[in-house]
């Protein structure tokens, strides 16, 4: 199988896998637990936390643990709403946002928040001068993703999160770093983010566990409620084994290894597909190169991904949680409908090959032809 749908998730890399086996053997318990096997799970905990922390260049008491990072998204967009709501009413956003921070907002504008949108140009690019002019101090967040999970385009956030801080005092910065992290640079405080989100499934750990980096003295209004754990943000017994995937996983990151393979192969496809007449690439130049989105116009989306999939090839169509509907955010860059639903995201890992390019590219043409004579 060729995999070139690492956006949507990633498979267990060597020490994830390792690490998961060995914590399910021998580290069964509760972190919680006041005996010895709990204080052992407990050291491994705060192990992981502080291994994570020095990704983000964060303190590691300044991370708590969730589920992913739809969770992530949830905790952080609703608690800093509702921390903030005495101050102010108003909340920024972009319109290109994952759908675990659009749909918070959706849901913060039917309990009277006044929710705001950043304009994006044709490749999901913002202006910072709007952003400058929709701040005041009744603005008390305003949230926008590192990397567009479709398109690939990386947001300015420092230039962002500092405009924010100097003309909107009460307002928190949150940032969503899923697809970013592991691939980007994430200083958070580098960055002047208050809040950033990260997801493990992305990086070659498991599903079920991702984190939210919360800056010292930044509030926020609990949303769930239980025992206590992760400061209380996230209370609930740690998934100790999923937490241990994502410790292996941080061990095999190499920044500028992993970057350049992917980036020269993102290079080489978008060389290839050049040559075809008829594709056009919708990512722009500078887009994270771990993503690539081309549209086929004339060539159903739909179409395209079954007869890939038939030769064991994965792509997709946009967002997996959009589950096939349209993609929102080709619709929010002003794409054509044509382009819309001819379009590919293809996303890649670093385990990728030049090889699996090649048999992708054919597959594709392949499969052109094939449409095309059958009109």
């Amino acid at each position: 199988m060729i995999y070139f749908d690492n956006s949507a998730t990633t498979f267990l890399c060597r020490k994830a896998k390792n690490a998961v086996c060995e914590n399910i053997n021998s580290q069964l318990a509760n972190p919680s637990s006041l005996h010895k096997a709990g204080f052992e799970a407990e050291l491994f905990l705060e192990e992981t936390r502080k291994k994570l922390s020095s990704f983000l260049s964060c303190k590691a008491n300044e991370i708590i643990f969730t589920s992913g990072g739809t969770q992530a998204n949830n905790i952080a967009v609703l608690g800093a709403a509702f921390a903030g709501r005495k101050k102010g009413k108003t909340v920024i956003t972009t319109p290109i946002e994952h759908p675990s921070v659009s749909n918070c907002f959706l849901f913060l504008e039917t309990l009277g928040f006044n929710v705001k949108y950043l304009s994006v140009d044709s490749f999901g690019k913002i202006d910072l001068s709007e952003l400058e002019r929709m701040l005041d101090e009744d603005v008390v967040l305003v949230s926008a993703m590192l990397v567009n999970n479709e398109l690939g385009t990386i947001l300015p956030i420092k230039e962002m999160s500092d405009i924010v801080h100097s003309k909107a005092k009460n307002a928190v910065f949150h940032c969503d770093m899923v697809q970013g992290f592991g691939k980007l640079e994430t200083n958070v405080k580098k960055f002047g983010i208050d809040l950033a989100s990260l997801s493990g499934h992305k990086i070659h750990a498991s599903k079920g566990i991702g984190a939210l980096y919360i800056k010292e003295k930044t509030k926020l209004s609990p949303i769930y409620f239980g025992g206590g754990q992760e400061k209380n943000i996230n209370p609930g017994t740690q998934p100790m084994p999923a937490i241990a995937s994502l410790n292996g996983a941080l061990d095999e990151i190499s920044f500028k290894k992993d970057f350049e393979t992917v980036l020269n192969l993102n290079i080489y496809i978008r060389k290839k597909l050049s040559e075809k007449e008829g594709i056009i690439i919708n990512s722009p130049h500078d887009a994270i190169p771990y993503i690539l989105n081309i549209s086929v116009p004339g060539y159903p989306s739909e179409v395209l991904l079954n007869y890939l999939s038939e030769k064991d090839i994965c792509v997709s169509s946009g967002s997996a949680c959009a589950k096939g509907k349209k993609s929102k955010v080709l619709s929010a860059v002003n794409l054509s409908e044509e382009r819309i639903l001819s379009s590919l995201r293809l996303s890649f890992s670093r385990y990728n090959t030049v090889e699996e390019a090649d048999r992708f590219i054919e597959v594709l043409f392949e499969a052109m032809n094939r449409i095309k004579s059958n009109k």
